[in-house]
């Protein structure tokens, strides 16, 4: 698989057929914050923005900070451009301000929550789990700054498995699930506490 752009700026899904692709999807990915490796090829980077800002930010040399913002796939978390099963792992960071302008530093950085972002974020997590492999784990982070954590876990029927709190003040949760496998929840298992 290549992520050679398009005319459009846009990356084609599958360049060759029957390649594959990484085990891993960031459905939001911005400017890759959190990774280790920026370029880390068992990912697949998705987000519905391609763009590049200079901040201020008087802790970096020159007193400016680049942001790039530039996914393998131009896409929306809530219209994912893969099939379904498709994935081992899924992380999925959405905006989570919605008093935050567009154009200042965190909206840039974050993106904001615009119009009925309940209901794209209800989609989000639904097209999450459609491209994730039964058993395959989704990982959602979430800053309750504005909107309780608990709030957001309530736009999907799936069950977290655990989760943990981090930041200086504690408001950013790190949130696990695991897809159902259909297979051993209709075996019988849906008694043991698995959503079925």
């Amino acid at each position: 698989m290549t992520n050679d752009r398009g005319t459009d700026g846009t990356s084609p899904v599958l360049s060759t057929a029957g390649l594959g692709f990484p085990p891993v999807l960031d459905a939001c990915c911005g400017s890759r914050m959190f990774w280790f490796d920026r370029k880390d090829n068992r990912a697949t980077f998705v987000d519905k923005r391609r763009e590049r800002h200079t901040l201020p930010d008087i802790s970096s040399k020159g007193g400016s900070r680049e942001l790039v913002i530039d996914p393998d796939h131009l896409a929306d978390f809530t219209n994912l451009p893969f099939p379904d099963n498709t994935f081992a792992l899924v992380v999925f960071d959405p905006p989570h301000f919605e008093r935050n302008g567009a154009t200042g530093w965190v909206g840039l950085k974050y993106g904001t929550l615009k119009g009925n972002w309940r209901e794209e974020l209800k989609q989000g997590f639904a097209e999450c789990f459609r491209v994730l492999r039964p058993d395959g784990v989704l990982i959602f982070k979430w800053c309750e700054d504005e909107i309780p954590v608990s709030q957001i876990l309530a736009l999907t029927p799936e069950r977290p498995l655990f989760g943990h709190r981090s930041g200086k003040q504690q408001k950013t949760h790190w949130v696990t699930f695991m897809k159902p496998n259909a297979k051993v929840s209709g075996a019988g298992t849906a008694s043991a506490g698995l959503p079925g």
